[in-house]
């Protein structure tokens, strides 16, 4: 009997482990090819190091599943605990990218004279061959007939000063490789032009408001004989404000100009000024008419009743003269990007980003009672270290008589800003997801209270 069993044991132990074996294989298979049983990795952590083969696995992954590279807010726990650790594209350093760049100052016609620097003599030409590595993940190159493919049908407007259109310029030439838009503008005034890019029904958009607010030139030379100009700093600028219904895209930026003579109104009386030289006038410095100028234009904003777009504040972007101010010799000659240990974002110009990143976040909050998005395209970090980016004395020829002779606050084209229109691919590709995530967050929220 004792025989007997030990002989039946025999015979069932191999059936036993085939069948746990094939039990084994088909869970594995199951689990490969079902993404609702399979967990993301957290690869994408922000947290911890990372090697160059998991920045690429991390990379590969947030491609195939949702392009999830978002900015995770990490005290938040509604998000934390529903999503995995994410990456902040905005961190980083620039890396070499010979295959750039991507179109030429010949291939594309959208490049603004003062930027096309290629034209009027830059001997070198490294300043086009980088691309913003995020700490922690991969940041895709521009893929333009993605972009097409996810705005078709949609309208698109860059709100600011010369640098936003130097934003909307480079991303015509970005776009350039699949299409070239055609002109629908309204007037012939350079500084409200309209494209559309026929293919795709989708159309591009720049108002001219270098303050966003109500303003005018009162005196041509002002006391630095740079201009003196009146702000109505509760009144958006109807300008841009009065046509922001109809597009599906606001991308505000503003800075530049609030570093000239300015007189300050609210309630159509004198409330201070910046370096105005006015005599009883309080000078309540740049940075109270750029808080409350800010302030206005997204106020402006989530008052529109049929406005259900998604509104981008493009962050500061640094100029770097060095050696004086724009008006008094300052130059920019490096021909290297910064590494992020070797500059930092300092006095004015953190001053001046701060401001914009807490009007934000107020606007964002009141916007979502009303179903209203905001995001934050945080290029300041990138473009801070940028030095080389600028045209410097390339955006002109030497004999001519121009205001900005070396231009170290607007870009060459191509150069560093295209990487914005990478940022804002990546954007909107996530979108979805993210929408999704703040739902759920504004709902705990409101349970909470």
């Amino acid at each position: 009997m004792k025989g007997e069993t030990q002989s039946h044991n025999h015979r069932t132990t191999p059936k036993i482990v085939l069948f746990v074996t094939i039990l084994f294989a088909l869970l594995i298979i199951i689990s490969l090819y079902n993404p609702f049983l399979s967990q993301p990795l957290p690869l994408l952590s922000s947290s911890s190091s990372s090697s160059p083969s998991s920045s690429s696995s991390s990379s590969s992954f947030s491609s195939s599943v949702d392009d999830a590279v978002v900015v995770q807010e990490e005290d938040d726990p509604a998000v934390s605990s529903r999503t995995p650790e994410i990456c902040d594209i905005f961190t980083g350093e620039w890396v070499p990218n010979p295959r750039a760049p991507y179109y030429t100052n010949k291939t594309c016609w959208a490049i603004h004279e003062h930027q096309n620097c290629m034209k009027y003599g830059r001997p070198d030409t490294e300043f086009m061959k980088w691309r913003w590595k995020p700490d922690s993940c991969e940041l895709p190159i521009f893929n333009p007939a993605q972009f097409l493919e996810l705005v078709k049908g949609k309208s698109m407007a860059f709100v600011g000063d010369s640098v936003a259109r130097n934003q909307m310029q480079s991303m015509i030439c970005l776009l350039s490789r699949v299409e070239y838009p055609i002109d629908i503008s309204h007037t012939t005034d350079e500084n409200y032009k309209r494209w559309r890019y026929v293919t795709y029904n989708f159309t591009l958009a720049n108002f001219w408001t270098p303050h966003l607010v109500k303003s005018a030139e009162t005196d041509p030379n002002g006391p630095t004989k740079t201009g003196l100009f009146s702000l109505h700093l509760d009144e958006a600028d109807d300008k841009w404000i009065s046509e922001a219904e109809e597009f599906d895209y606001l991308i505000v930026s503003a800075g530049h100009w609030f570093y000239r003579p300015l007189v300050f109104y609210e309630n159509n009386k004198i409330v201070g000024c910046h370096f105005c030289l006015l005599e009883n006038v309080p000078d309540l410095t740049k940075f109270y008419g750029y808080r409350k100028a800010f302030r206005t234009a997204f106020k402006a904003i989530n008052a529109l009743k049929n406005y259900k777009g998604i509104t981008y504040l493009r962050t500061f972007a640094p100029s770097h003269f060095e050696g004086g101010i724009w008006n008094q010799g300052g130059n920019c000659l490096q021909t290297r990007p910064s590494r992020s240990n070797e500059t930092t974002l300092a006095d004015e110009n953190l001053e001046l980003y701060m401001i914009q990143v807490e009007e934000f976040r107020k606007a964002e909050e009141d916007a979502r009672e009303r179903g209203l998005k905001y995001r934050l395209l945080d290029t300041t970090q990138a473009t801070l270290l940028r030095p080389d980016g600028h045209p410097s004395r390339y955006g002109h020829w030497p004999h001519e008589n121009v205001t900005l002779y070396n231009d170290c606050v607007h870009w060459c084209l191509p150069g560093p800003i295209d990487t914005w229109g990478d940022f804002l691919l990546e954007m909107l590709k996530t979108e979805g997801r993210r929408s999704r995530e703040e739902k759920l967050r504004y709902s705990d929220r409101k349970l909470k209270a």
